[in-house]
């Protein structure tokens, strides 16, 4: 099996590079942090390969995506877990910034990840397509606006390109995870219930690819929480919402 994988320098990222690692796969090692991501791979052996890029710059990602298909053909499956989480309020004129670069990374970035790949895999007529979305998609979170706008785009971006795709044998998968113990979450001021390690966020998205699952929330309990965030009234929502921790913004 060969794998992409974006964001593959810390957190989730860096798990699934480990578990696929472990698989028998060669995985392609994507990142921002070159420094990082060259030491994962060493440590991870001859089947790693880093390629240093920022998703946000699509010639970047063309380059490495032809050199991994120079070396190794089309691959299997193509993971597009960059992100990035920053707490923002819209009444803070910085905060536009951040919102930009959000959307920039989450939504964007996914975009640059799979157009270099998709030419090969549709020749092929077979790969999967992944994209690491968020339940933070479901409902707007207060002080996260920028980060649930992007994780809402993003499932409907790939739920989108999953019908446009869906004749030509390569398959789209939106996974939707919870609260995973990362960096990123490190740094929440709350509680966040049915947290998971990314090792074992790692081993339950790879089931769900393996499967050809279109779409997953991941704990499991999360999913449930979600169908009934989904289904309340706003004016439920919105009490419920209001006491719920924010996530800190960027201090100048």
């Amino acid at each position: 099996m060969k794998v992409f994988l974006t964001g593959a320098s810390g957190g989730i990222g860096e798990a699934l590079a480990r578990h696929y690692v472990r698989s028998g796969a060669t995985v392609g090692l994507a990142a921002r942090r070159a420094d990082l991501l060259a030491t994962l791979a060493a440590s991870l052996g001859a089947q790693a390969e880093s390629y240093p890029c920022d998703v946000r710059n699509a010639a970047s990602v063309s380059e490495v995506a032809a050199r991994f298909i120079g070396r190794h053909g089309a691959p299997d499956v193509v993971i597009a877990n960059a992100g990035i989480s920053i707490g923002n309020l819209t009444d803070h004129a910085a905060d536009t910034e951040v919102f930009r670069e959000v959307l920039d990374i989450n939504v964007i970035g996914m975009v640059n990840t799979f157009q270099p790949f998709l030419a090969a895999m549709r020749e092929r007529r077979s790969g999967s397509l992944v994209g690491i979305a968020s339940v933070a998609g479901l409902r707007g979170l207060p002080g996260a606006t920028a980060y649930s706008a992007s994780k809402a785009a993003a499932i409907r971006y790939l739920e989108g390109l999953r019908v446009e795709l869906r004749a030509s044998g390569v398959r789209v998968t939106t996974i939707c995870p919870g609260y995973i113990a990362t960096e990123m979450t490190r740094r929440n001021p709350y509680p966040m219930p049915f947290l998971i390690t990314a090792e074992e966020a790692a081993g339950r998205f790879a089931r769900v690819i393996d499967a050809g699952k279109s779409y997953a929330v991941i704990p499991w309990q999360m999913a449930i929480a979600g169908r009934i965030l989904g289904v309340l009234p706003n004016w439920l929502f919105d009490r419920f919402a209001a006491k719920a921790g924010r996530k800190p913004r960027r201090q100048p």
